[in-house]
């Protein structure tokens, strides 16, 4: 016999209504020979899947659309599916199979699929409200400094939803880049809704993004409004994250894609904005969040290191640096300053790039 679900079944806990606690040694459900989970699918096995497409139809997928795929989905079978589905059968451009699809077919299709909340991904968004998913996926988002924080079943628990990998060294990590936007959009989706924000404040008259005047807006409306706002979440931990996700993503809908990178245990969660502009070339900005915890020069030269590392890989031309300080006795006007610094690119690239950092 077998029994399918989203769970390990051993995951089904008794629960004790007098105690109010799980019992602990197993569940009323502990009657499994062997548990097996569906696995990714390896990125030949993604090209395989595409060149059944093509056989049918005639319809190719080019390179760099079967790399977006891969990079979006990291074999993820569900997504895989849905992103291919989508664009060869629901794209206007995906429909005429003389069409071939390309990687930016692949990424609009993508945003589909988030804005519309498939039953999937809406799914995945009902588990982050539960505390053994909050309690590993927290850490990841605000780059706390792994001290043994994390319980081994919620780990693995979280492995078994799909949201997260374990790579052999023990490093945790989101599972594919569409959950790394999803997450995050999820959280703050009811603060995206909640503010008075209009895209145009904040594109010049050129078309570019200005993202300057959105974080100083930002900053301002953090000293206002961002205790009230947190103790709404219910990953208050990670609270200044998501609502400064939140904001840019309420003006970059639409228009731009923001990437995201966090690292457990690296005390930062990096933004990569890429905004099109009219002359057909990309405004590239990079933004580090960092929660201080050493002094503010330390934090700011950790944050340097890493921002000028990652700005040069990305070759940006802009990028920023926002410190949150979330100690209570510090008072506003010393948690709030504004500073700019110059970062130099490697020897084969030697670009510089001017970095403001935003306390708040």
């Amino acid at each position: 016999m077998i029994l399918c679900g989203v769970r390990d079944v051993w995951d089904y806990r008794i629960q004790s209504d007098t105690e109010q606690m799980i019992i602990t040694g197993g569940s009323a459900f502990n009657i499994k020979a062997e548990s097996l989970r569906i696995g990714n699918f390896s990125k030949e096995e993604v090209r395989t899947l595409s060149l059944e497409h093509t056989k049918e139809t005639g319809q190719v997928f080019t390179t760099d659309a079967l790399n977006a795929i891969w990079d979006l989905t990291s074999g993820q079978p569900w997504l895989v599916n849905a992103l291919a589905y989508e664009t060869c059968f629901k794209l206007e451009l995906g429909k005429n199979p003389d069409n071939p699809i390309t990687d930016c077919m692949v990424e609009q299709v993508k945003e589909n699929l988030i804005i519309r909340r498939e039953t999937h991904l809406d799914q995945l968004a009902d588990k982050l409200k539960e505390e053994r998913v909050r309690r590993v996926i927290e850490p990841i988002l605000t780059g706390d400094l792994y001290e043994g924080m994390l319980r081994a079943d919620d780990i693995e628990y979280v492995k078994d939803l799909g949201l997260i990998t374990q790579a052999p060294n023990g490093e945790i990590s989101i599972s594919n880049r569409i959950y790394q936007e999803i997450i995050p959009r999820q959280l703050s989706w009811e603060s995206q809704s909640g503010m008075a924000l209009k895209q145009a404040w904040f594109i010049d008259d050129d078309g570019r993004l200005n993202i300057s005047k959105l974080i100083g807006e930002f900053q301002q409306f953090f000293r206002e409004h961002s205790e009230s706002w947190i103790e709404r979440f219910q990953y208050k931990e990670a609270g200044p994250q998501i609502l400064l996700q939140a904001f840019l993503q309420r003006i970059v809908n639409g228009g731009g894609q923001i990437d995201r990178e966090y690292g457990l245990g690296r005390t930062r969660t990096d933004l990569y904005v890429r905004w099109p502009l009219q002359d057909g070339t990309v405004q590239r900005i990079i933004i580090e969040l960092k929660i201080l915890y050493k002094s503010r020069e330390q934090t700011i030269e950790d944050g340097m290191k890493q921002v000028c590392k990652y700005a040069d890989r990305c070759g940006a031309d802009e990028a920023h640096i926002i410190v949150f300080d979330r100690r209570p006795e510090v008072s506003w006007d010393k948690k709030i300053f504004q500073d700019t610094r110059i970062c130099i690119g490697s020897e084969d690239k030697m670009n510089q790039c001017s970095v403001k950092i935003w306390g708040m």
